[in-house]
């Protein structure tokens, strides 16, 4: 009965925390308080660490799906708060939104941050330039207090922009990035967010979750300091980290029909958040394609995706496979596939970018506590 109890609560607390598009996470220790039921259930189930009904004691951040390309959630800067929409980003590590400085384009239509408007904000007189695979930025670097969901990080530095160059962030539904890759390919030496939320004892364990919907659904988000226990009864493979830079793995193989197709010999991978595709050296890409009968820009006849195979990523010994169904995208009677090529090797060689067509298929953790990626199949 008691099991029951618990398993109804939590369920409550998942309506409130990750289904319903709030701009307010709701941890389940707040749910169960604001129902009169947390000193009840503390008392029926005392704090045992290796209890997982007590990993969902976490601060979760709902993230808006936007035609399955992106995903993005609300945090604040400053006193009194300015609210911003955000790209929760495993790919970078810079905090950084748009300034009342900045006179790009991309800067007219989204919500730019005043320093003036908050006590609590502290100039520098450093500089940030970040360059991402669709876009750029620079600035000039600030600390201010930054609320993410019900946590509040005390004098976290954050760029704000000077500089949008193109079109990409002009046309993006978002405001900013928040980075929650390594300190060390943070830009200007930049501490990011999630590492002062560990300094700062603002979350039960040193690492965070993502579940990220599918079909443009709400129900995204990212869980920190916690695993919930409902989207990990597949059970979760951890992987170790082969450096603490981007969340950077190594992949043994990938496989058709049981035929290794890519990454014969094993390769690096990182697990990005923002990367909508899953993307690949060139040369992998031409591999796959051919494969999977696509021509070289990935299209395929919409006839023939019943019958494509499952692409299969074996990671530490394990299979971790991506079904047509996810990385065939389908618009406008015309289907292509969700994969990509690229020619210039990032700082860290020749990755692998496992982007948001392999993300949709996994609960991912990026657990800092032991630098590894836990992984469990979505049911």
């Amino acid at each position: 009965m008691k099991l029951l109890l618990l398993l109804a609560l939590v369920a409550l607390a998942q309506c409130h925390v990750s289904r319903i598009p709030l701009r307010r996470g709701k941890s389940l220790r707040k749910v169960l308080q604001e129902h009169g039921l947390l000193e009840q259930f503390l008392q029926q189930h005392p704090y045992n660490p290796a209890a997982k009904f007590y990993d969902i004691f976490g601060s979760s951040e709902p993230m808006v799906n936007y035609l399955d390309n992106e995903y993005y959630g609300t945090i604040a800067i400053g006193t009194p708060i300015q609210e911003f929409t955000v790209i929760f980003d495993t790919g970078s590590s810079n905090l950084w939104v748009p300034s009342i400085y900045c006179k790009s384009l991309a800067c007219s239509n989204h919500n730019r941050f005043n320093p003036k408007h908050s006590s609590t904000f502290v100039s520098t007189n450093e500089s940030l330039s970040i360059f991402y695979g669709t876009g750029s930025m620079t600035g000039v670097l600030g600390y201010d207090t930054v609320t993410v969901t019900d946590i509040s990080v005390l004098n976290q530095i954050f760029g704000l922009s000077e500089t949008e160059p193109g079109y990409f962030f002009y046309f993006a539904p978002f405001d900013g990035i928040l980075g929650l890759a390594f300190p060390s390919i943070a830009s200007s030496g930049a501490t990011p967010v999630f590492d002062n939320m560990m300094a700062q004892d603002l979350v039960a364990r040193d690492l965070f979750s993502v579940y990220l919907s599918r079909d443009s659904k709400s129900g995204s988000f990212v869980l920190f300091g916690a695993i919930d226990p409902l989207y990990t009864l597949t059970g979760i493979h951890w992987i170790p980290l082969s450096a603490e830079t981007y969340w950077q793995i190594t992949m043994d193989k990938v496989t058709l029909h049981e035929h290794a197709v890519a990454c014969r010999s094993s390769c690096q991978a990182i697990v990005d958040t923002g990367t909508s595709l899953i993307a690949m050296p060139n040369t992998a890409f031409e591999d796959l394609m051919s494969a999977l009968g696509a021509n070289s820009d990935g299209e395929i006849s919409c006839d023939s995706v019943s019958s494509l195979p499952d692409v299969i990523f074996h990671i530490n010994h394990h299979r971790f496979p991506v079904p047509p169904s996810a990385y065939v995208i389908e618009s406008n009677r015309s289907c292509s596939l969700g994969f990509e090529g690229m020619g210039v090797p990032t700082e860290s060689g020749e990755l692998w970018i496992l982007g948001d067509v392999f993300i949709r298929e996994y609960y991912v953790i990026f657990n800092r506590g032991t630098n590894q990626v836990g992984l469990s199949r979505l049911l």
